[in-house]
C-alpha cells in the first residue's frame, strides 16, 4: 500500500514539475520585460513576473530532482491562488472566451496534496538526507 502511495505522490510531483518547467521556460523565451510588462497591465507590480517566471522554471527543475518538495510546492500554490484571483477569477470556472481556472484548481490541488504529504521515491532529497527531513507528526499513519 504504502508503495502505491509513493508512485501516485511521484506521478504528481513529476507532472506538476513539468508543468512549472514549461510554463517558466516559456516566459524566459517570450522576455522576462514582457511577462512583467503582462503583469504590470492587468493590474500587478512587474517585479511579481519575475518572481512567477524564477518560482515556475526554478520550482518545475527542483520537483522533478524531488529537492524541497514542500517548499517548492507550497511556493506553486500561492502562485496558483494569484493566478485564480487575480486573473483567472471573473472568467468562470470554465470559462467562456478564454481558459477558466479549472486547471488552475487542479494545479493548486497537486500542489497542496506535495505540500501535505512530501514525495520521497527518486527523490534527490531522501537520497541526500534521507528521513532526517521527514516530520513524523504530519505523517497520517493508517
Amino acid at each position: 500500500m504504502a508503495q502505491k502511495y509513493e508512485v501516485s505522490l511521484l506521478i504528481i510531483r513529476v507532472v506538476l514539475g513539468v508543468t512549472f518547467l514549461i510554463h517558466g521556460i516559456d516566459k524566459f523565451q517570450m522576455g522576462l520585460g514582457n511577462v512583467a510588462g503582462w503583469f504590470e497591465s492587468i493590474g500587478i507590480m512587474g517585479f511579481f513576473g519575475y518572481v512567477v517566471a524564477i518560482i515556475e522554471l526554478v520550482g518545475g527543475i527542483a520537483l522533478l530532482l524531488g529537492v524541497g518538495t514542500r517548499m517548492i510546492s507550497a511556493l506553486i500554490g500561492f502562485v496558483m491562488l494569484g493566478a485564480i484571483f487575480m486573473v483567472k477569477l471573473p472568467l468562470g470556472f470554465m470559462g467562456a472566451e478564454a481558459a477558466g481556472y479549472e486547471l488552475d484548481v487542479a494545479l493548486l490541488a497537486m500542489a497542496a496534496a506535495l505540500v501535505i504529504s512530501g514525495s520521497k521515491l527518486l527523490a534527490l532529497d531522501n537520497l541526500l538526507f534521507g528521513n532526517k527531513n521527514e516530520n513524523s507528526s504530519t505523517r497520517i499513519s493508517a
